[in-house]
């Protein structure tokens, strides 16, 4: 027998579910649809289901897929749409995309990955949250720099809530990391490198939770700092970083930046970089991309800081 693929498009009031084998399928993207949906898919468990990242629509369909022991991958809705591009597949409606989402998942040979648990969801969700606040924080006090006088007061009185939010946030992002274990360890180890905080840690566990996993040159393009070639023929083009998660790497540019001043390894191999002719950003993008295999490294092998991993990473 073939292996049964399952498709998987979902939108804030149903998912469209398309097989392998030419059966198609609606549910309603509520607990009821999502219990209907796990005994449907029970009765002949699938090699894979595949669904795309849509902004947190698709968490509870996927928390009962993957607590009912079914084979479960949520990939990136901009690689599957460039999928069909290529393939032809210009239409786009919900059932074209659930067709997609199985032909992609056959064609790449996807693996199934296993979701963050509940704790962690939770954890991720308070980064985010703060990242939030940090930001509206900034955009208020730039505002406040150049306003009329008549709205300086509410902008002030805006100041202060955000303060004490993004306090609450980091009394509410310590207790959670005391909970979870897993990201305790984490936390601990990542911490050990000089140049990187809790808050920054906790951000680039949240950013990619595959740290540890993954090989160097795969979690460097996760992240968005693997130079690409860009050749043709007789010609050699600049190598350049594009893609990636920018949440990570914004975390993974700030602990770079420090640690060019305060890490001795960075600083050394910046350097290095910079006596050598390259500009300083080439020379930071190296910089967070060496940080970034040598962290990835003492999470795989659970080692703190040393000089001896980073000749290993």
């Amino acid at each position: 027998m073939s292996e049964l693929y399952i498709g998987i498009d979902v939108s804030k009031e149903r998912l469209d579910v398309a097989f392998s084998d030419g059966r198609e399928g609606q549910f309603g993207n509520d607990p009821a649809g999502h219990s209907q949906l796990r005994e449907v898919l029970s009765e002949q468990p699938p090699q894979l289901v595949v669904m795309e990242a849509t902004g947190g629509l698709e968490r509870s369909a996927a928390a009962v897929l993957a607590a009912a022991g079914l084979a479960l991958r949520i990939v990136n809705a901009r690689q599957v749409r460039d999928f069909a591009k290529a393939s032809g597949r210009l239409a786009k409606t919900d059932r074209l995309d659930a067709r997609v989402l199985v032909k992609f998942a056959q064609a790449m040979k996807l693996e199934p990955r296993e979701l963050p648990s509940e704790q962690q969801q939770g954890l991720q969700a308070l980064i985010a949250r703060r990242q939030q606040l940090i930001e509206m924080l900034v955009m208020e006090k730039n505002r406040l720099r150049t306003a009329h006088k008549d709205v300086k007061r509410g902008l002030k009185k805006n100041i202060d809530w955000l303060e004490q939010q993004i306090k609450h946030a980091d009394q509410d992002l310590g207790s959670a990391l005391r909970e979870c274990g897993v990201w305790r360890e984490k936390v601990e180890l990542l911490e050990s490198v000089p140049g990187i905080a809790r808050i920054t840690a906790l951000r680039l566990l949240a950013g990619l939770p595959e740290l540890g996993t993954l090989n160097r040159r795969e979690i460097s393009a996760l992240a968005g700092v693997a130079p690409f070639n860009c050749d043709s023929g007789g010609w050699s083009g600049k190598r350049c970083v594009y893609g990636g998660r920018a949440f990570a790497r914004s975390a993974l540019y700030m602990s770079a930046l420090v640690g060019v001043r305060y890490n001795a390894v960075l600083r050394a191999f910046y350097q290095r970089l910079r006596a050598a002719g390259k500009p300083s950003k080439v020379a930071l993008v190296a910089c967070m991309r060496k940080l970034l295999t040598i962290i990835n490294s003492m999470i795989r092998h659970r080692q703190c800081w040393s000089p001896k991993l980073v000749e290993l990473a």
